[in-house]
C-alpha cells in the first residue's frame, strides 16, 4: 500500500511471507490449513472464520479450543462474544430504520427526544454544554459526535465533549450507545428485540442475541489473555449497542453476506454504510486523539461508514470492523467487488496476531489499514 501503510503495524512479516494467496477461491482446505499453522504460530487457543463470495457464504470453519481446561472444542455454532462488531450489526439496524423513514441520519437527534438530552439522568453531564443539540445520527454512528470513548475513562467517570460534533473522528462506544438510547426514547423501540426480529431471525441467525441467553452456556467459547491466563466469558445482561452481541461464526456469517450484498435494505440505504462519511485524520484508532494528523489516510481514503470503517485498496472499495478486548479479538473485512469477505472470531486477547496473513491468504492484498487499526507492534514466531 502506499505511504505508512505500506508496512503493517503488527509484526507478522514472517508469517505474512509464508502465507500466499489462495490460488482458487474455494480452496479451503489450503485455508484451513494456513489457518492451523497461524493458530500455532501466533499461540492462539481458538479461531472461527468465515468466507463469503459474492454475498453468499461460502465457507465456515471453526478449530482450536473453546475452553482449553474442560477440553472443549471450538465448533461453528459455539457462541462467541462479538464485541465491536457489535456496532456493525447495528448500523445494519439503523439503516433498516432510515429505509422506514423514522430516522433521518442528518437530522439532530433533539428532534427525536421528548426533552432536552441533559433533563435525560444518564446526561445529566452534558448540562452545561449545548453542543449536544448539533449532534446527528450520522455523527454518532461515525464516531465524530466527539464524545469519549467510554465516560468511566475520563478521570471524574463523567461523560462530556472532547471535539466541536461534526469536525473530528474520535472512536466512542458512547455514541452508539446514544443512538440506541435515541431509538429506544424517541421512537418507543426495544433495539436488543427489534434487531432479532428484522436481523436475526430472518437470517437464520438462531444462536446471536443483545443479551444473554441462557442457553448459550452449554456451547459458549470462554476466553484467554496475552498471557494465556483464562477468563469466563461474561454473562451481558443489558442490552448495548456499542458491544454486547454473543454470536457465532455460523450466524455473523450470514449478517456478514447480508450486509456485502445489500440484503434487508434498499440500494440507497445500502450505500449509506460504505459511503464515506467523513475522512479519518487519526494515526491510529487507539488511543483517540484530537489534533494529530495522518496524510497517509487520504491516500488510501481511509473515511468513517455508518458502523464500519471504509477505505479504498487494491481491490477497491472496502470496509471492515474490528472488535476486541482483553479475551476477545475479532475482524469484519469486505470488499465490495465480488462482494467478498472474510470473518474472524477468536477467543483471545492477541488474534491480530494471525489476522493479516490470514485475511491475505483468504481474499488476497486488500490493502487493510493493519496500522491503523492497531497501531502497535505484537512480535510473532513462525514455527
Amino acid at each position: 500500500m502506499l505511504g505508512k501503510f505500506a508496512s503493517m503495524a503488527v509484526s507478522v512479516a514472517c508469517l505474512t511471507a509464508a502465507s500466499p494467496a489462495l490460488a482458487e477461491p474455494a480452496d479451503y482446505k489450503a485455508l484451513d490449513t494456513e489457518a492451523a499453522r497461524l493458530m500455532a504460530a501466533g499461540k492462539i487457543p481458538g479461531l472461527a472464520y468465515a468466507v463469503i463470495e459474492h454475498g453468499k457464504v461460502a465457507h465456515v470453519s471453526a478449530q482450536g479450543w473453546a475452553n482449553i481446561e474442560q477440553r472443549r472444542p471450538l465448533k461453528t455454532d459455539t457462541v462467541m462474544y462479538a464485541a465491536s462488531i457489535t456496532k456493525a450489526a447495528f448500523g445494519q439496524y439503523v439503516l433498516m430504520l432510515v429505509d422506514d423513514g423514522k430516522l433521518d441520519l442528518d437530522i439532530p437527534i433533539k428532534t427525536y427526544l421528548q426533552k432536552p438530552l441533559p433533563d435525560y439522568d444518564a446526561y445529566k453531564d452534558l448540562a452545561a454544554d449545548s453542543r449536544w443539540e448539533k449532534i446527528t445520527p450520522r455523527m454518532l454512528m461515525t464516531h465524530t459526535a466527539g464524545f469519549p470513548n467510554f465516560r468511566w475513562l475520563n478521570p471524574d467517570g463523567k461523560l462530556d465533549i472532547k471535539t466541536d460534533p461534526g469536525t473530528r473522528y474520535v472512536y466512542s462506544g458512547e455514541g452508539l450507545n446514544l443512538m440506541q438510547f435515541v431509538i429506544e426514547q424517541g421512537l418507543g423501540l426495544k433495539v436488543g428485540d427489534d434487531m432479532n426480529r428484522r436481523i436475526f431471525q430472518p437470517l437464520g441467525m438462531t444462536r446471536s442475541a443483545m443479551s444473554w441467553r441462557p442457553d448459550f452456556r452449554p456451547n459458549l467459547a470462554d476466553g484467554y489473555r496475552q498471557d494465556g491466563k483464562f477468563e469466563a466469558h461474561d454473562e451481558r445482561s443489558s442490552v448495548k449497542a456499542a458491544g454486547s452481541l454473543d454470536t457465532t461464526i455460523d450466524d455473523l456469517a450470514k449478517l456478514a453476506a447480508a450486509m456485502v450484498s445489500g440484503q434487508g435494505l434498499s440500494a440507497k440505504a445500502a450505500a449509506e454504510r460504505a459511503k464515506a462519511s467523513f475522512p479519518i485524520a487519526n494515526p491510529h484508532q487507539f488511543p483517540p486523539t484530537y489534533t494529530e494528523v495522518e496524510p497517509a489516510n487520504a491516500e488510501i481514503g481511509l473515511a468513517a461508514g455508518i458502523g464500519v470503517v471504509v477505505f479504498d485498496g487494491p481491490q477497491g472499495h472496502a470496509f471492515f470492523k474490528g472488535g476486541h478486548n482483553d479475551i476477545t479479538d475479532n475482524m469484519l473485512v469486505c470488499v465490495e467487488r465480488g462482494r467478498r469477505c472474510i470473518v474472524l472470531l477468536t477467543n483471545s486477547e492477541v488474534g491480530q496476531r494471525i489476522f493479516p496473513p490470514l485475511v491475505q491468504t483468504a481474499l488476497g492484498e486488500t490493502g487493510m489499514p493493519w496500522a491503523w487499526e492497531y497501531g502497535r507492534a505484537l512480535p510473532v514466531t513462525a514455527p
